[in-house]
């Protein structure tokens, strides 16, 4: 039934006059619904001698911290971002178990610390308040949508801009989402953010969201029925896609280092971890008070440019400290107000990871 959740509603006949009424009912009326305005006192703060800043968020999917190289895995699934001058927080909790309630509930300011689900979805997200203090925001998707967090504003379907050779009948590679970002960066001067959502580690087909060429640790489980395959099977498949991430993820990194007209902030977090047959438990989605930490540790890693750093005063060494210390999806919201310097009563300095270590 985790694999194949229409079974769950095939062997209830009656659920079909239950639900359809209700889907349609449901459906309509938050398609016409107004969101509630959030942070509207937001405003854009602008130094004299900084340049803008160019912030790409990069939202994993099913990701755990537990198989990421950064932080400390004992296979080296991460080794191009190793590569690269980022800063890894090992530590990190998420809002949710699933994507469906973590990614609503990254992007808003009650988070899961004051987590109610029909506020979060009723309420504009953070996206809708940087839109409002002038910042283009743009999000492109390599997955299932943006849950509601980019109702309204520029949203691009990544696998639109993909080619056979990154497209296969499994789905389209993370790689269309660097086409996306390219394009994107291309279309603005001044201070812009981008949300890239992958595809990332979504099961149970983790063999199908990498290219051959970074199938590294074999056998792999090529199945999605993970009850035919070896718990060794399924870790191989599972990291490698994990390397392809890393590799998407360094690319990434190594496109923004080109845009020295700009300051740039890149942040990557996953929604959600998954269990890997710890327990007995596969996948992830399991009651968040009741779910294993492999469901709701994710990594998060930044790469901020040496000009931003410097042009707004801040100190890496502090922020390399910080990093060690434990974050939660709760930060993000704050954080990413803090990186843009966009002022708003909703702004919690005590929820920004950047706010102590300003000179």
């Amino acid at each position: 039934m985790r694999n194949n959740k229409e079974i769950r509603h095939l062997v209830l006949p009656m659920s079909y006059l239950i639900s359809t009424p209700r889907v349609v009912f449901d459906t309509g009326v938050e398609a016409q619904k107004e969101l509630l305005p959030l942070g509207e006192d937001a405003v854009k703060n602008n130094k004299a001698g900084v340049k803008s800043t160019l912030l790409v968020l990069v939202v994993g999917e099913t990701v755990r911290a537990a198989n990421w190289g950064l932080s400390g895995y004992e296979r080296q699934t991460t080794p191009n971002l190793a590569k690269q001058d980022v800063i890894n927080f090992p530590y990190v909790v998420s809002c949710g178990t699933n994507t469906e309630v973590s990614v609503p509930c990254m992007f808003s300011a009650l988070g899961r610390k004051q987590y109610d689900e029909k506020k979060i979805r009723s309420t504009e997200s953070l996206l809708h308040l940087i839109s409002r203090a002038g910042v283009p925001v743009t999000w492109i998707d390599n997955q299932s949508g943006c849950k509601g967090v980019c109702k309204g504003l520029e949203s691009i379907d990544a696998k639109t801009l993909g080619t056979p050779d990154i497209c296969p009948a499994t789905g389209c590679y993370d790689e269309t989402l660097l086409r996306g970002l390219e394009a994107t960066m291309k279309k603005v001067s001044g201070d812009q953010v981008v949300v890239l959502h992958q595809l990332g580690n979504h099961g149970p087909a983790y063999y199908a969201r990498y290219p051959q060429a970074f199938e590294k640790f074999k056998p792999v489980c090529a199945s999605s029925d993970l009850g035919r395959c070896t718990q060794q099977e399924i870790f191989n498949a599972y990291d490698n896609a994990i390397l392809y991430t890393d590799y998407i993820l360094s690319k990434a990194i190594d496109l923004l280092k080109a845009k020295e007209t700009r300051n740039v902030v890149f942040i990557y977090v996953s929604d959600h971890g998954e269990s890997l047959g710890e327990g007995g438990f596969y996948l992830h989605g399991l009651p968040y008070s009741i779910a294993p930490k492999e469901q709701t540790r994710p990594p998060m890693t930044w790469w901020v440019s040496e000009q931003y750093i410097k042009q707004n005063q801040f100190s890496k060494e502090c922020l390399m400290q910080r990093a060690k210390e434990p974050a939660h999806h709760d930060n993000l919201f704050h954080t990413v107000l803090g990186f843009m310097n966009i002022s708003t009563s909703v702004y919690d300095p005590a929820w920004d990871l950047t706010a102590k270590c300003r000179k």
